[in-house]
C-alpha cells in the first residue's frame, strides 16, 4: 500500500509535465511487464514484480476517469461517470475468475488474465494519444 500511495503522488507530480494519456501508456504497459515478471521470475524476483504492478495500477483509474469525462457537457459526464463507477464490478468479476483459474490452470497461467486487461488499457492510452495528436493537428 505504501508503494501504492507514494506512485499515485509521484504521478500526480508528473502529470504537471507529461500527457496523463502518456502515462497511462507507458504505466500500462510496465504493469504488463511487470505481471509478465510475476508469471516467468522465480522466488523474490517474481514477488518483487508483482508488488511493482500495484505502483503501476496506482495511475489507472483515477486517469482513466479523467480522459474519459474530459470535455463531456454536465449531463453526459453524470451518466458517463455512473458507468465508470458501474466498471469497477467488472474488478470484482474478472478477479472471481482469476480465481477459478488458479484452481484449474494454476496461479502462474492466472496472471494471463491481468496481463490482457493491461493490454486493454495500454492501447486505450494509445488511442487517446492518437486522438489528442489528431485533434492539435487540425486546429
Amino acid at each position: 500500500m505504501i508503494i501504492f500511495v507514494s506512485s499515485r503522488f509521484i504521478c500526480t507530480f508528473l502529470m504537471r509535465y507529461i500527457r496523463p494519456s502518456v502515462m497511462l501508456l507507458v504505466f500500462a504497459i510496465g504493469a504488463f511487464a511487470f505481471t509478465a515478471g510475476a508469471i516467468f521470475l522465480q522466488g523474490q524476483a517474481g514477488l518483487v514484480s508483482l508488488v511493482c504492478v500495484s505502483a503501476c495500477m496506482s495511475l489507472m483509474f483515477p486517469t482513466i476517469y479523467g480522459i474519459s469525462l474530459k470535455g463531456l457537457k454536465i449531463e453526459e459526464a453524470k451518466l458517463g461517470s455512473a458507468f465508470l463507477i458501474m466498471s469497477i464490478v467488472g474488478g470484482a468479476v474478472l478477479t472471481k475468475l482469476q480465481g477459478s483459474m488458479i484452481t484449474d490452470y494454476g496461479v502462474r497461467t492466472s496472471f494471463w488474465l491481468p496481463a490482457g486487461c493491461f493490454i486493454i488499457i495500454a492501447l486505450y492510452g494509445l488511442r487517446c494519444i492518437l486522438a489528442h495528436d489528431k485533434d492539435v493537428s487540425t486546429r
